[in-house]
């Protein structure tokens, strides 16, 4: 029996990571139930702007809550108890409707930016915002011409 190594439960949960370390760690920690509800998709929209899609039918905008603490997101969702008289019977049951929590791990230059509800699907928006000061920038090369700056206290102390 052949089998073969399925990557796509780590790449899925993570953004703005290329760390394979940290997703393994947190692909260990996860069970498979943590996977499977409710389904989503992530998507890379353009350089520096990604959106997650959650598959969220039968809930409402107020049962869902979305928190994101220490580059942690956390989209949570909570049933509400039916109205009393308005309990239903049903032949068969297919779209589940069970209370839920799922994390995505954010890089540090990852922001969520907002979020949309529209035909059971929720849309959180995020957005790559890198810091000036972790940018790339180039370095000019001087000529070895460039005389040499000595500071005062170094002069003195050195005499």
């Amino acid at each position: 029996m052949r089998t073969t190594l399925d990557l796509s439960p780590l790449l899925r949960s993570s953004i703005g990571f290329e760390n394979l370390s940290r997703l393994m760690d947190l692909a260990s920690r996860a069970t498979d139930g943590d996977t499977a509800y409710p389904p989503y998709n992530i998507e890379k929209l353009g350089e520096d702007s990604y959106r997650i899609t959650m598959a969220v039918a039968g809930f409402a905008p107020s049962e869902l809550d979305i928190t994101v603490q220490e580059n942690m997101l956390v989209v949570t969702g909570r049933a509400a108890p039916e109205a009393e008289g308005a309990e239903r019977h049903y032949l068969h049951r297919g779209i589940a409707k069970r209370n839920f929590e799922r994390r995505f791990q954010l890089a540090d230059v990852i922001k969520v930016t907002g979020a949309s509800f529209e035909n059971g699907l929720l849309n959180i928006a995020l957005v790559r915002e890198v810091p000036e000061h972790k940018k790339p920038r180039k370095i000019e090369i001087g000529s070895g011409s460039t005389p040499q700056v000595t500071i005062e206290g170094e002069q003195a102390q050195a005499a």
